[in-house]
């Protein structure tokens, strides 16, 4: 059986190597510890050369001079002074490892330096130096000794490994600390970091420190400093201790209190008109320095602020949404699975439910963030994994964890193993595994069994994702910490929506019954472990028996139990017992006994598992953040959808000067391209300002294109940029500061919707639809960048879009079929398939039109084409029951053609 744990060294070769700080002071356990590395370095250095002279003699002894061995037989007595020769080489190696060790810690040089060739010799002199040292020092900082095997060319995660102490001054700590308090607006001034540091440390060029002093601390608001560029009035920020003009308060002192007892400006220590007149000097150079070549505002209105917070609110969301990349890869996928059922009933008129505030907000941050193609990586890399090993009949290992970057997919496997199968490759001595990204991207989709449905992101690294399989730990998790549910409610997510497992059930004990909504097939929840136990033991089963399943063919539910409810003393004993035994996973909280592992999330963020040496940036999901998940999927619930935003009529139909074209690629007519690597850019500026014709503010445009936050230069230079672009005619700044374009400047969107208006009192109707519909060239605003234009999703434009183009097209079909052009109505129908492609409403236009000219033969291959796609959809789900109906309808003999057709 393997161990419970993978062994220490296994993780730290893997990973990236930073310090962390031991506890302070000596036990007595270190005292003993450390006598015993003295005495046993006194023995080594000292006692083995003494021995070594007294009873076998020097290094080189008389019968290695004498050149005649050479020629010689070799003798016993020479083959003896080889050994000796050998044993003096390695003291010597051993006592150049304990002279390098020894400078490292004493002077503080941090990573000692390698020693050729000595890789557990020197780990031994390390262990034997870091623990006497230990005698001498107060206090000592853990640097790790490098591995001599190759490194990972994408490091893995942050871990702590045994090394030479550094000698290290503990001082004790201060009791008082200096803040300043961010001020509220005055007229267009907002405070920056720049100018607090220039009044408060008297050099602009220092405000990094601030920031690296406030980066992600809580704020009164309960927001956090995560860009320079972005703080708001009511901060409380932490200062050097040579700041003037600040406040100064005890250490541990709440930001809310320092703010209620401090509201007004910050005088301390100087003189106040001095502070006045030089604030006032920066701020006349702030304005100077961002003022726009063509008009500026002159004052900025409610509307404006209030849609500045509510992008705060956006970028909140996206902090911890944006940032789950691969559960949002799922719940986006599980989210257009709801939203093509909601199609299936979509009636004449009505487009689809939108969603709104938090719910609106929380998709644009899923959209932000998904890493779609990761997602693929794992699903495609473990699904061939597992059909490679069973081919072979070989028992798929143990992974204890995984990591994935851009560049790889790496597992951790138990025991190692050196051949894995292709195009996997073994990497530190079999302990690794390893997939390169750009293999697995060329790889199809694999049929076979998911073997690892357990893995869950725990949280980042600097270089990549790192996931855990809650089944290999053979027995508890338990997880501590202030933030235990919102971590719990990530995992929940995350293995729900995931699309490297097959069947899966999760059950969530004493928290997350609003879950449910998001996968029911998937999560349940319950109000107490004793509810679920009896069922648990009598369902489990042996690893081997599971893992072996699912590989070939046969696999049981995967079944994991996050508990927030920390069970009593009967419950964790027998939980232990069955999480020894059995396959699911098992996460608790509480200060649970009997733990193999233990998942520890901090007040700052981090997740750690000691056990496995794991240090990195947690993943959670904030009780706010999962009810605005949960409004979300309760909007794809809807089926009664919701009436089309009515259009505002255009004076006339000429050709504009300036064209945005979104009805398919995204294009730009009547303007010379900009250089590729502001195109994209400033096309989105443009298409954002074109659907938001009473125009929007600077400050929410910058939200909206850069939602991680942008400094006001970057924004406006950008801006200006496009200003020149288009030139002054198409581009205004109204009284108001927002930005406008002009009406020469209009989108194929705003064309297609006047020519629709426009078809509803006239003889013309039919041509005024053709001519709509032949505007568009293939789904909205196609071949669009990754990451971008995820405001789309707090947006009517693509419910509005898709349901207009439907309807467009199914009014022109009646019409079509009604003067006995079947042909002309197929085209119809042909075209807005394109755009709304997943509409079924269509697809049996597409039907009944075919069916109007007679051709079987078409008619048959459009039900090919139907069922094809139905069963290989990416979100699943088959076709709409209306939809089998009218196929039996019309084409009686369909199924057998089909089954005629798959199976040849």
């Amino acid at each position: 059986m393997p161990p419970r744990q993978p062994p220490r060294e296994q993780a730290r070769a893997h990973g990236r190597r930073t310090p962390s700080r031991a506890r302070p002071g000596r036990t007595p356990g270190d005292v003993a510890a450390g006598l015993a590395a003295l005495v046993a370095l006194v023995a080594l250095v000292g006692g083995v050369p003494y021995a070594l002279l007294t009873f076998v003699g020097p290094p080189v002894s008389p019968e290695l001079l004498d050149l005649g061995v050479l020629t010689s037989q070799v003798g016993p007595s020479t083959i003896l002074a080889v050994l000796v020769l050998l044993v003096w080489l390695a003291w010597f190696q051993l006592l150049v490892c304990v002279v390098v060790e020894v400078y490292a810690g004493v002077r503080r040089v941090g990573m000692p330096a390698r020693v050729p060739l000595s890789g557990g010799t020197q780990a031994l002199a390390n262990r034997l130096v870091s623990a006497a040292l230990l005698l001498f020092t107060a206090g000592a900082m853990v640097a790790p000794i490098a591995r001599l095997a190759p490194a990972p060319a994408t490091p893995a995660v942050t871990t702590v490994a045994y090394a030479a102490p550094i000698v290290e001054h503990v001082q004790e700590a201060p009791r008082t600390k200096k803040v300043y308090v961010v001020q509220p607006p005055h007229g267009r001034h907002h405070e920056s970091l720049w100018e607090i540091a220039e009044k408060c440390l008297g050099d602009g060029r220092r405000y990094p420190e601030i920031y690296r002093l406030n980066q992600a601390k809580e704020q009164p608001d309960g927001s956090r400093l995560r860009m320079a560029d972005l703080i708001r009035p009511g901060w409380v920020l932490d200062m050097p201790d040579d700041a003037k003009n600040v406040h100064v308060v005890p250490v541990d002192q709440p930001r809310k209190q320092t703010l209620r007892e401090h509201p007004g400006r910050a005088h301390v220590g100087g003189d106040a008109t001095v502070a006045r007149n030089a604030e006032q000097s920066v701020t006349q150079k702030r304005e100077a320095k961002h003022r726009m070549p063509e008009q500026r505002a002159e004052r900025r209105d409610t509307a404006s602020r209030q849609a500045g917070q509510e992008q705060g609110a956006t970028f909140d969301l996206a902090d911890y949404l944006a940032g789950a990349s691969l559960a949002a890869a799922g719940l986006l996928a599980v989210l257009a699975r709801r939203r093509r059922e909601q199609l299936w009933r979509r009636v004449f008129g009505r487009r689809l439910a939108a969603p709104a505030d938090d719910a609106a907000r929380a998709e644009a941050a899923l959209r932000l963030g998904a890493d779609a193609p990761g997602a693929r990586v794992l699903d495609v890399g473990l699904r061939l994994l597992g059909a490679e090993l069973a081919a072979r009949r070989r028992v798929p290992p143990t992974v204890y964890a995984a990591h994935l970057s851009p560049r790889t997919l790496d597992l951790w496997i138990h025991p190692p193993d050196a051949d894995p199968p292709a195009p996997w490759a073994a990497q530190d001595g079999g302990q690794v595994w390893r997939l390169p990204a750009h293999e697995a991207r060329l790889l199809e989709d694999q049929p076979g069994g998911a073997p690892y449905p357990g893995l869950v992101s725990i949280g980042t690294d600097a270089s990549g994702r790192v996931l855990v399989d809650l089944e290999a730990a053979q027995g508890l998790i338990n997880v501590r910490g202030p933030q235990t549910t919102a971590a719990l409610a990530a995992i929940a997510v995350e293995l729900a929506t995931n699309r490297w497992s097959d069947r899966m059930r999760v059950t969530l004990v004493g928290f997350g019954d609003e879950l449910t909504a998001i996968a029911p097939e998937r999560i349940r929840a319950v109000g107490g472990l004793a509810e679920v136990l009896p069922e648990l033991e009598a369902a489990a089963a042996p690893r081997t028996e599971v893992l072996t399943g699912r590989v070939s063919g046969s696999p049981r539910v995967a079944h994991y139990l996050l508990s927030a409810v920390a069970p009593t003393q009967e419950e964790a004993r027998r939980l232990a017992l069955l999480a020894r035994r059995d396959t699911a996973g098992y996460v608790v909280a509480g200060d649970v006994p009997h733990a193999t592992w233990t998942l520890q999330i901090t007040e700052d963020g981090l997740a750690r598992i000691p056990e496995l040496g794991f240090e990195v940036k947690a993943q959670l999901l904030p009780r706010r953040h999962y009810r605005a998940l949960v409004d979300l999927f309760r909007t794809a619930d809807r089926l009664a959808g919701e009436p089309v935003t009515a259009p505002e009529p255009l004076t006339a139909l000429q050709r504009p000067a300036v064209e945005i074209r979104i009805l398919g690629p995204v294009e730009i007519a009547g303007l010379p391209p900009l250089e590729e690597g502001r195109m994209a850019l400033a096309t989105e500026l443009l298409v954002y300002l074109a659907t938001h014709p009473g125009g929007v503010h600077p400050v929410v445009l910058g939200g909206v294109l850069w939602p991680r936050g942008v400094q006001d230069m970057v924004r406006d230079a950008t801006i200006g940029r496009v200003a020149d672009w288009l030139g002054p005619e198409h581009l205004r700044v109204d009284e108001a500061g927002r930005l406008v374009l002009g009406p020469r400047v209009r989108t194929d969107w705003m064309l297609f919707r006047e020519m629709v208006r426009r078809s509803q009192a006239g003889p013309s109707a039919g041509v005024l639809l053709e001519r709509a519909l032949s505007l568009v060239r293939g789904p909205l605003l196609s071949g669009r960048p990754p990451g971008r234009y995820a405001w789309l999703a707090a947006e009517d434009l693509e419910y509005d879009v898709a349901a207009e183009v439907a309807d467009t097209a199914h009014r022109l079909c009646e019409i079509r079929l009604a003067e006995g052009e079947p042909d002309a109505a197929v085209a119809a129908v042909r075209a807005a398939l394109l755009l709304a492609t997943d509409d079924e409403g269509l697809w049996r236009d597409l039907l009944r039109a075919t069916h109007a000219t007679g051709d079987v033969v078409r008619l048959r291959a459009v039900v090919e084409a139907l069922t094809r796609r139905a069963a290989s959809h990416p979100y699943g789900g088959g076709m709409a029951p209306e939809t089998e109906a009218l196929i039996e309808e019309l084409l009686p003999t369909w199924r057998i053609h089909v089954v005629r057709q798959s199976s040849a």
